[in-house]
């Protein structure tokens, strides 16, 4: 009895064919569908919605000290590198440009491209596919995770040569460069340093106009 009770289940005996199949379909998990474009097109207007090795990611609005710190960023780099005002220009600079790349949709905080790879906006789209040459990442407990490992890995397999990653709390600065498949990390700055980073070392970036707007605790 235990023998035949057994057999009915396996697999692998024989003239089973249809007990076994019938038995599959029952116990088989449904497959998840990836997400797709429809899905962030679908996402509520307060969250940023991001598709990453097919996972749809929701994340809230940023808080205050990552929003200070972008914009703060943004206003520093703007003229010399966007206007061309007190440095070389060259650069198309964006707050938050949706990129597809690839199956990945990806949204960070800023993103820049060379004008020689893209010398104006066109309207066709409302997002890019592009990839950039530069982006920023603020980081936020929320979403950090994300940022340094599945979005790292998308923007080096899409050839991003440089990525900042911003932290308002522990107020740090650090820069990467695609160095072959991955990202070596080539500095770290803190605090109130004027630092020249890379792509954007032609000026001299003070630090702590990235945090001057955000009062700590304590």
């Amino acid at each position: 009895m235990t023998r035949r009770g057994a057999s009915a289940v396996d697999p692998g005996a024989p003239g089973l064919g249809a007990t076994e199949s019938r038995y599959s379909s029952r116990m088989a998990l449904p497959e998840r569908r990836p997400a797709t474009y429809e899905d962030v097109i679908a996402a509520p207007e307060h969250k940023v919605a991001e598709v990453v090795d097919g996972e749809l990611y929701l994340n809230p609005r940023p808080a205050k000290p990552h929003a200070a710190a972008a914009s703060a960023l943004g206003e520093e780099l703007g003229p010399p590198f966007k206007r061309g005002k007190g440095g070389p220009g060259g650069w198309i600079l964006l707050d938050e440009p949706e990129l597809h790349l690839g199956k990945d949709i990806l949204v960070p905080d800023l993103g820049g491209w060379r004008r020689e790879r893209m010398p104006a906006l066109t309207i066709d789209l409302p997002y890019f596919t592009l990839s950039p040459d530069w982006v920023c990442e603020v980081l936020s407990p929320s979403t950090e995770r994300l940022d340094r490992r599945k979005k790292l890995a998308a923007y080096a397999r899409e050839r991003v040569g440089h990525v900042w990653l911003v932290n308002p709390l522990a107020r740090t600065l650090e820069v990467l460069e695609l160095d072959g498949q991955r990202y070596a990390i080539v500095a770290v700055h803190a605090d109130d340093e004027r630092v020249r980073a890379r792509p954007f070392d032609a000026i001299e970036l003070e630090l702590s106009i990235l945090w001057a707007d955000v009062q700590q605790d304590g």
